[in-house]
């Protein structure tokens, strides 16, 4: 919200002044749709940190794009190469699909993904051609260098997508994006802090139905990678019964949420069960709590 620290005026005008900023957030018309762009580093990452909101977003008539920065062609016990590539952006366009957002899977190798400034050049394209109100990625701290360098590639890029002289093909955005971390659960150098946490209890079956279209990851490659490709039914609609049952124990409202959860949802939030948590990075716009309300459009009034 803008600064009225620069005005001198009485308490009914200061009223006036400020009602009149809550309508509209700067560089916003009013009523105009929230524009959300996420990160991942592979086609599925997006979908698990941010499914359920993407989904939220779309039927709130907001605009959501996905974007996988490698094409997957390492993710996989039996398949590889772009035969495999093919197949996981295939399943991203159904994933997206399902929810009516864009999917868009750029062709980086999968495992081979380092913070170069072609790639970065990449990222600040995709966010100014989104013309994005808030960008979502992972934090880069993680177990994977793919998921790692993905974070660090977004927070290279959050201030130079506003710099006229860098990336000339495409305009520059007038404003800063609030830019977000997906949750998780590493510790080191510091832990997740949860800013944002959203109910996704009301879309729930939504994730899962987007996470379903992930075949290849979901039925096949994770289970193989821990031991438990056995467990997964044959039949495709108990096997996504199954996905929910495993999504509903390893997604649930961590207890470092409540807090966040209830700024906004007040007494309601005892009922929630499933949501997403998202940090406020440090790199771009610094939103005010009237901000976040306009973007995350879900919260009861206060």
């Amino acid at each position: 919200m803008p600064s009225l620290n620069f005005v001198r005026c009485g308490p009914r005008l200061a009223c006036i002044l400020t009602a009149v900023s809550l309508l509209v957030l700067p560089g916003r018309a009013q009523n105009q749709p929230v524009r959300v762009i996420a990160f991942g580093a592979h086609p599925d990452d997006c979908d698990l940190g941010a499914g359920g909101l993407a989904a939220k977003y779309a039927a709130h008539g907001d605009k959501v794009k996905f974007v996988s920065l490698t094409n997957g062609d390492a993710g996989h016990q039996s398949l590889r190469g772009e035969e495999l590539a093919r197949r996981r952006r295939a399943e991203a366009l159904e994933a997206g699909r399902r929810i009516s957002i864009e999917y868009e899977v750029l062709d980086n190798h999968d495992g081979k993904l380092l913070p170069t400034l072609e790639v970065r050049e990449q990222v600040i394209r995709e966010i100014r051609q989104w013309k994005a109100d808030v960008v979502i990625a992972p934090r880069p701290n993680d177990y994977h260098p793919d998921h790692r360098y993905t974070g660090i590639l977004v927070q290279d890029a959050s201030y130079m997508v506003i710099v006229p002289d860098l990336v000339t093909d495409t305009p520059p955005l007038k404003r800063n994006p609030v830019f977000l971390y997906y949750s998780d659960r590493f510790t080191r150098p510091q832990p997740f802090h949860a800013d944002i946490v959203v109910s996704i209890d009301d879309v729930f079956e939504k994730k899962i139905n987007v996470l379903d279209a992930h075949v290849s990851q979901f039925y096949e490659w994770l289970p193989w990678t821990e031991g438990q490709l056995e467990q997964v039914p044959k039949d495709p609609g108990e096997r996504k019964k199954w996905l929910a049952a495993s999504m509903r124990g390893a997604r649930r409202l961590q207890p470092e949420w409540r807090e966040a959860l209830e700024k906004r949802y007040g007494a309601q939030a005892a009922s929630v069960q499933h949501a997403e948590a998202f940090e406020i990075t440090e790199y771009g716009h610094q939103p005010s709590e009237e901000e976040i309300r306009k973007l995350f459009p879900f919260f009861p009034e206060p």
